[in-house]
């Protein structure tokens, strides 16, 4: 069953050249249990083919193809999740606050599969009532 949403920079952690200890222990910890959103998945591949050819791109390739699509669901931007999204960003929108389209996709995918949303970005994530956040680093 699952139980956590990876943004986009959690996922990536272990791509980094000092990756953060904790997040990696966490990301075993919770092996089977954590999924990513279609627009992660997004962001993950736009970034990655935005690079030129080199050894990094390649191991980037390597890991999205042999690590994160082998071992992580990918959970789609479904009605349910546009309906709240709509929902959320007219309510925004009121008060005056534009947030990424992107953000407001992720935290409606996190809240109709009612997961948490692990991010080391919480604060982007605030004005959203009902997501669960957490920050694997601390």
């Amino acid at each position: 069953m699952l139980r956590y949403l990876l943004d986009t920079n959690v996922i990536s952690e272990p791509l980094r050249p000092q990756p953060d200890a904790r997040t990696l222990a966490r990301l075993r910890q919770h092996q089977g249990v954590v999924a990513i959103a279609a627009i992660v998945w997004h962001e993950l591949w736009y970034g990655c083919a935005r690079l030129p050819p080199s050894a990094r791109r390649s191991a980037i390739e390597q890991y999205l193809a042999q690590v994160v699509a082998a071992t992580l669901p990918v959970l789609p931007y479904h009605e349910a999740a546009a309906l709240w999204h709509g929902r959320e960003r007219a309510r925004l929108a009121a008060l005056g606050r534009t947030l990424p389209f992107a953000d407001g996709q992720i935290a409606a995918t996190a809240v109709t599969h009612q997961l948490t949303l692990v991010t080391f970005n919480t604060a982007d994530y605030a004005d959203f009532p009902g997501l669960s956040v957490e920050d694997w680093r601390v």
